[in-house]
């Protein structure tokens, strides 16, 4: 079994695998704004900014099936915007599992992620406009809230880009 596995991943072109990462990463956010409009889902500056973090991950995932030969760039940038993401879906949780002690989202100044959110909101409203409180559950899966996924998603791609990186 383990050979198989071997062979497959050395047979399977680095633009493939840099192209499932783009593709997975886009289909998560189309199936985010989906679920938004119809559960009528209020995203949260947090979950925007989670949300662009996709979007630039892909978006160097594209370079890497267009540039394979910068692998060792691309899986850096991607390792380290997916390890952002990481520590802001972690953050988001721990916001939903202790609300009575987190600070809401802009009840306070803003901070630099929630100036980028309003911004964004801004220029493309129907992509980046954050309606919701950051401790707010309003969707589960098997127990899990969006931010409780997002963190394995992000852990699951710096796992991917770990892996994509030591391939020869």
């Amino acid at each position: 079994m383990r050979d198989s596995a071997a062979w497959v991943w050395s047979r399977v072109p680095v633009r493939a695998w840099f192209a499932s990462l783009a593709l997975g990463v886009f289909g998560l956010v189309a199936i985010g704004m989906e679920l938004q409009h119809l559960l009528r889902l209020s995203p949260c500056p947090l979950c925007i900014f989670q949300r662009l973090l996709y979007l630039l991950i892909g978006g160097l995932a594209l370079g890497g099936v267009l540039w394979p030969v910068l692998r060792p760039l691309w899986c850096g940038l991607i390792g380290a915007l997916a390890a952002g993401g990481v520590a802001v879906a972690g953050y988001q949780t721990w916001m939903q599992a202790y609300p009575h002690l987190a600070p809401e989202c802009s009840f306070v100044d803003p901070n630099a992620i929630e100036r980028l959110v309003d911004w964004l909101g801004m220029e493309w409203p129907s992509l980046f406009l954050a309606t919701g409180f950051c401790t707010s559950r309003e969707w589960e899966m098997f127990g899990l809230s969006m931010a409780n996924w997002s963190l394995l998603i992000f852990a699951g791609i710096v796992g991917y880009v770990l892996l994509l990186a030591r391939r020869r």
